[in-house]
C-alpha cells in the first residue's frame, strides 16, 4: 500500500469510528465507569429507608420484595438498561403507592442501589440525560445444578385453556376496565376465585399476566405434547417455533408496557398480542381442510 493510500485509509477508518461513536449503541457504557455521585447515593439512601425497606430489607437483602443489591439482583438486570430501573421505580413503587416516587427521587434511589452493589461513585450526578447511556453489566452465568426433566400432562388445548388464555385475556381486559381503578368489594357469599381477583389486583395482575405467559409460552416446544384431537404437536416445523418466539417476545413487551401504567400503552401491546394469536390460530386450530372438522384438523 502506498503512502497516500495509506494515508486515505487511515482518514476513511478515522471518520468511520467518529461516525460510530455518534450514534446511540456505541455510547452504551456499564454503571461501572462512576455513573452517580456519592452525595445523591446518600439522598438515594433516605429515600429507601423511608419507603423501601420493609419490603426490601434494611440491607436491600430481599424480604416480601425482591433483593435489590448483589448478585440476585445484578443478574436479574443483567444488561439491562438503567432507565428501565429508573422507570420501574417511578411508575411502580412502593406497591401500595404507586406513582409517588417522582423520576429525580428515583434516580438518586439507583444511585444508592448501585452503591449498595459496590459499584464506584463518580464526580457527577446520575441524571435524566445521561440514564439512556448507561446499562448493567452482563453477569456472569450462574453454575446451575441439574433440572428435573419436563414431560408434558397436558394437552396443547388444556395447557392454553388453563394458562394463555386466561392470562392473555387480563392484558385484553386493560381496553374495557382501568387497572388503575377502584379495587373491587369482597364477594358474597364467599367465592375463592372471585376472592384471589382481589388480593393481586390491578397493574399487578397485568404485570403478573404477562410475565406467566413469558414464563408459559415456551411449553409449546416441550417434545411429546399432543393437541387435543391426539396429534403431536408440530413443534419442529418453523412456522410453529415462529409463532411461540413471537408470543414470548410480545409477552415480554406486554411486561414492559405494563410498567408504564399507562392504560393506551398496554392496549397497543394488546392488539399486537391478538393479532400474534391469530395468525396461529389460523393454521393450527382453525384451518379445517375439507371434509374433517375443525378440531380432527388441528395441528395438522
Amino acid at each position: 500500500m502506498t503512502r497516500g493510500l495509506r494515508a486515505s485509509f487511515a482518514i476513511s477508518l478515522s471518520a468511520l469510528v467518529a461516525a460510530l461513536t455518534l450514534t446511540g449503541d456505541a455510547q452504551v457504557r456499564t454503571v461501572a465507569g462512576g455513573a452517580y455521585s456519592s452525595a445523591q447515593a446518600i439522598r438515594g439512601k433516605q429515600i429507601v429507608d423511608a419507603q423501601c425497606v420493609t419490603c426490601h430489607g434494611t440491607g436491600l437483602e430481599g424480604q416480601i420484595g425482591p433483593p435489590l443489591a448483589g448478585e440476585t439482583f445484578l443478574a436479574a438486570w443483567s444488561a439491562r438498561p438503567l432507565a428501565d430501573l429508573v422507570e420501574k421505580i417511578e411508575k411502580t413503587m412502593p406497591p401500595q403507592a404507586p406513582g409517588s416516587v417522582t423520576r429525580p427521587q428515583a434516580i438518586d434511589v439507583v444511585a444508592y442501589l448501585l452503591q449498595s452493589s459496590k459499584f464506584a461513585a463518580g464526580s457527577s450526578e446520575l441524571s435524566a440525560a445521561t440514564l439512556g447511556q448507561l446499562a448493567f453489566p452482563a453477569a456472569r452465568p450462574a453454575a446451575t445444578a441439574a433440572s428435573a426433566s419436563l414431560a408434558p400432562s397436558a394437552n396443547l388445548a388444556q395447557l392454553m385453556r388453563a394458562v394463555t388464555f386466561p392470562n392473555a385475556n387480563i392484558l385484553f381486559n386493560v381496553q374495557v376496565k382501568d387497572p388503575g381503578g377502584p379495587k373491587p368489594a369482597m364477594p358474597v357469599p364467599f367465592d375463592y376465585v372471585a376472592w384471589g381477583g382481589t388480593v393481586y389486583y390491578g397493574w399487578q395482575a397485568v404485570d403478573q399476566a404477562a410475565l406467566a405467559l413469558v414464563e408459559t409460552t415456551p411449553l409449546f416446544l416441550l417434545p411429546g405434547r399432543r393437541c387435543e384431537n391426539g396429534r403431536p404437536v408440530p413443534v419442529d416445523r418453523a412456522d410453529w417455533k415462529q409463532y411461540t418466539n413471537a408470543l414470548v417476545d410480545l409477552s415480554k413487551t406486554a411486561f414492559k408496557a405494563s410498567q408504564s401504567r399507562n392504560v393506551d400503552t398496554v392496549n397497543k401491546v394488546g392488539e399486537q398480542l391478538n393479532d400474534a394469536c391469530a395468525n396461529c390460530h389460523k393454521v393450527y386450530r382453525d384451518g379445517a381442510q375439507e371434509g374433517t372438522s375443525a378440531g380432527a384438523a388441528r395441528c395438522r
